[in-house]
This record gives structure tokens, C-alpha cells and sequence, in this order.
């Protein structure tokens, strides 16, 4: 798959994008995420998240539902997608710690990171990056440039995939088979106990310099982040569980 099919991917997150208020001050935020707990089991997703599907593949069934004593995001793919997406109206810093917990019924089996027909996850979480577009080359300049005329202003540049994988050890990084810009982050694997929640805490530049190497120049600001999963390759079937995403300056 080439770069601009690649793009539908990010294209689909960028109609969230586009949708978000433009009445924010300018400037980087460590911004507020409105949180699942706050909702009822079975309500519409808290403002500023949405539901996000990827054109020609069956939707995920994305819900709220009740975890013990508060509320959580459940999202199931049977050889489906599907995303919940929070977009940020003036980005967000770079110099921020991002925490969730997630937990998962099942790894996907015959899925392979390495591979664009194994591009399988029972959960993922993305952050997307406004990267300068000097920084891409020219195929990836018109491809962006197609995308942003055709879905919006908001298509983001580039993204890390945080993922729940199967088979490959936590502390991998790798890139997506479809995407050049996208950078998988392998967290959890089947060693990892599926049904139990676990806890996660991520640094943001951090991990954007590890996924792309030096920089001279600052990390670029985030533009949003999206929880759910997929197993539209493989054609098996996954749930996986979000809890609140708390976004905090870096000490």
C-alpha cells in the first residue's frame, strides 16, 4: 500500500480533528481529556471525544459501559476497526506525560506487526503529531497536501501506535507496514494477563525522539489521540477496555 492509501488512516481521524471548537486561546495546552468516568454506562462518548471508522471496513462496536464502579470504554472488532478520537483545538504540548490503563479479552493470535497483512491489534492508542511538512518528502508533501483538501485541514503528519501486540517483546518500535509516519510502540504482549487492567505512563517527546530519531528542532505539537483496535486483516475478534486518559506537564 502506498503512502497516500496509507493516508486514509490518518484522514479518518482528521474529520475529528476538523470537527473540534476553534474558540481555545492559541498556543501548546496541557489540556483537560474528558474522562469516560464521567459518563453513564451506555451515554454518548464525553464531549470531545468521537467515534472514528476507516472507509470500506465494518466499524467497531464502540461503547460505555460499566467497570465495577465507574465507567469505562469498551471497544470490539470482529475483522472490524474502529476508534474513539479526542482532537486537541491548539495542540497539545509535547512536554506532557500521557497515562491510561487498558486491558484486553485475547491478544490477536495471527496477527504480525511486521507484516501488512497481520497489521492486527486487540487495542490501540495513538497520538498524532501537526508535523512541519518540510519535514517529509515530496511524495508525502502532495499525499498530505491531498488528504487535507480532501477530509480537512486537520489530516495529522505523523503518529505513534501504542499497542497491545502478540507476539513481539514490550520496548519494540517499529514501523508501520502502511504508513512511514507512524511509529508502532509494542507496551504489552500475550505475556501480559489478559482480563487484568494495567497501567500505563508515557513521555511524549520522549517517545516522538525515540521513534524518529535526534532532533534539533522541538517535538512537534500533538493534535489528538485515539483508543480502540482492529482486526480487519486477520478476521478474528477482540475487546479491549480504556480507562480515563489524564494528559500532565512533564516535572
Amino acid at each position: 500500500m502506498t503512502w497516500r492509501a496509507a493516508l486514509l488512516v490518518l484522514a479518518a481521524m482528521g474529520t475529528a480533528f476538523a470537527a473540534a471548537p476553534r474558540n481555545a486561546p492559541s498556543g501548546p495546552e496541557v489540556a483537560a481529556i474528558a474522562a469516560f468516568s464521567s459518563a453513564a454506562p451506555g451515554a454518548a462518548l464525553p464531549a470531545g471525544w468521537r467515534a472514528v471508522t476507516l472507509p470500506r471496513i465494518p466499524p467497531a462496536d464502540l461503547a460505555l459501559v460499566a467497570e465495577g464502579a465507574t465507567t469505562v470504554l469498551r471497544v470490539t472488532s470482529a475483522a472490524a476497526a474502529g476508534s474513539a478520537v479526542h482532537a486537541f483545538t491548539q495542540g497539545l504540548a509535547p512536554e506532557t506525560l500521557l497515562r491510561w490503563r487498558w486491558k484486553i479479552d485475547r491478544t490477536v493470535a495471527g496477527a504480525d506487526l511486521a507484516r501488512r497483512a497481520g497489521d492486527d491489534f486487540a487495542a490501540r492508542v495513538y497520538v498524532f503529531f501537526d508535523l512541519p511538512l518540510e519535514e517529509l518528502s515530496f511524495g508525502e508533501r502532495v499525499a498530505l497536501r491531498v488528504a487535507r483538501f480532501l477530509h480537512g485541514g486537520d489530516v495529522p503528519a505523523a503518529g505513534i501506535c501504542y499497542v497491545w501486540d502478540n507476539r513481539h517483546p514490550a520496548g519494540t518500535v517499529a514501523p508501520n507496514p502502511y504508513a512511514p509516519r507512524i511509529r508502532t510502540f509494542v507496551l504489552r504482549n500475550a505475556a501480559d494477563a489478559a482480563g487484568r487492567w494495567t497501567e500505563e505512563q508515557r513521555d511524549i517527546d520522549k517517545d516522538f525522539r525515540a521513534a524518529f530519531g535526534p532532533r534539533t528542532r522541538a517535538t512537534p505539537r500533538v493534535t489528538g489521540i485515539a483508543a480502540g483496535n482492529d482486526t480487519d486483516q486477520t478476521g478474528e475478534r477482540a475487546t479491549a477496555w480504556f480507562g480515563d486518559f489524564v494528559a500532565e506537564a512533564r516535572p
